[in-house]
């Protein structure tokens, strides 16, 4: 199980700090960048340790890039293809979290919805995407 939620604890953040890096960026939109880092600090699990030692990059089995993952052909797309890695994995740690730490999946089912409705507003109002 720690391998699951290392990967995607890794995915989360990684998500959240691409959207981030190009509203702080590419729109200079202090709001929503500062937004982001904040689900992204929140995104955290104090097992540290543990994840590093269940980390096994040569045996992921997925670990080849798909070429689908390699064609994005605006900044559009790489913020909505973000939102998605986020929410994937978001998803994936409340469920892994139910198993042992309810408050840990609670966390993680917030952060989910938070990418959601900040995603939602962004799509239907913003003119920067």
């Amino acid at each position: 199980l720690y391998r699951v939620i290392d990967s995607n604890l890794n995915r989360l953040k990684e998500g959240i700090r691409v959207i981030e890096d190009i509203y702080r960026f590419i729109y200079n939109n202090q709001e929503i960048a500062t937004e982001l880092k904040k689900l992204r600090h929140l995104a955290t699990y104090k097992q540290y340790n543990r994840l590093i030692e269940s980390r096994d990059i040569q045996n992921d089995v997925l670990r080849k890039t798909l070429s689908s993952e390699n064609r994005r052909e605006t900044i559009k797309d790489i913020v909505i293809s973000n939102f998605k890695r986020g929410e994937e994995a978001s998803r994936v740690l409340e469920e892994i979290f139910k198993i042992f730490d309810i408050s840990e999946s609670e966390k993680f089912k917030s952060i989910r919805y938070s990418l959601y409705n900040l995603e939602t507003s962004l799509n239907t109002t913003s003119s920067e995407i």
